[in-house]
């Protein structure tokens, strides 16, 4: 894991922070998050009817699991310090580019977009993180975060 100081954020804009582990997404998991959020859709739970009926014969998982992974990979690949607190500031951009079928292996990549101080002294950081599929050439998903930082 990469530690950063709030304020050495402005020199790695452009840079790609780090890849975490791979992390794999399990049947289990995907019926946790089904209870979770109650989207039961048959191609995220109904596994016997996937088998017969999905390209790839597999349930495949949601595509907001997939985007719930964030802060779970992100804390293998960099943590920032010298701050009183990180808030989520939200998405400028996100695309589900790829299902992610159940027993996957996903792993994420994070490189710094933009980062900029703002007049209420916060800094405001853009990343373009990617989950990848491992053996897939298409990512799972791709999304820009935004994240306030508070020095």
């Amino acid at each position: 894991m990469r530690h950063i100081d709030v304020n050495d954020l402005f020199e790695l804009k452009g840079q790609t922070l780090g890849v975490s582990d791979w992390f794999t997404v399990d049947q289990e998991r995907i019926n946790r998050f089904a209870e979770a959020t109650g989207d039961h859709q048959w191609i995220h739970v109904d596994v016997e009817r996937a088998r017969n009926e999905m390209p790839g014969g597999s349930t495949i998982a949601h595509g907001y699991l997939t985007l719930s992974l964030l802060p779970q990979l992100s804390k293998q690949i960099y943590q920032v310090q010298n701050i009183k607190a990180a808030l989520n500031y939200g998405l400028n951009k996100l695309r589900f580019t790829n299902p992610v079928p159940a027993g996957s292996r996903v792993r994420l990549r994070v490189r710094v977009k933009d980062v900029n101080k703002r007049d209420d002294g916060r800094i405001q950081l853009i990343n373009e993180a990617e989950i990848v599929i491992d053996g897939q050439d298409r990512p799972a998903c791709i999304a820009e975060t935004v994240t306030l930082y508070l020095p």
